[in-house]
């Protein structure tokens, strides 16, 4: 079995990536936070989850200007990452309550439903609903 347990962020506000978070998720809970040295920097950091899957969010405040623009160059980087929920409509009404607006609106296929927002520190985030547990019917490309 191969599962994806965790993605780690680093976020440039811990605060507001967890109020977005927690909208789209909130049966989810922070599961353990604290400080620690990453890559010879003191950096904070959250986990943001469940039981099995979680979020790693750790605060990017100490990263030097050089480091920054290295990362917005434009070079290979995280595109987008999705998340499975059971209901994509509510999703939709926690974030959009929350003050998120979707940045595209998506696909809907015969058995898969997504929508896309941007979280507060810019990436891009992809919720899909699936109607189906058959492989063939999720993973019909059109």
């Amino acid at each position: 079995m191969l599962r994806l347990e965790h993605v780690n962020l680093a976020v440039s506000d811990i605060g507001n990536s967890l109020k977005f978070y927690q909208a789209a998720m909130p049966h989810w809970q922070v599961r353990g936070e604290g400080t620690g040295g990453w890559s010879g920097a003191p950096r904070r950091w959250v986990h943001f989850g469940d039981e099995y899957t979680y979020l790693a969010m750790h605060d990017d405040a100490t990263l030097s200007s050089e480091q920054r623009q290295q990362a917005d160059s434009g070079g290979a980087g995280l595109v987008h990452f999705g998340l499975e929920v059971a209901n994509l409509p509510a999703v939709i009404e926690r974030l959009t309550k929350a003050g998120f607006a979707p940045s595209d609106p998506g696909t809907q296929e015969p058995h898969r439903r997504n929508i896309y927002f941007i979280d507060p520190n810019g990436f891009e985030v992809e919720f899909v609903e699936y109607s189906s547990d058959a492989p063939v019917e999720r993973n019909l490309y059109p």
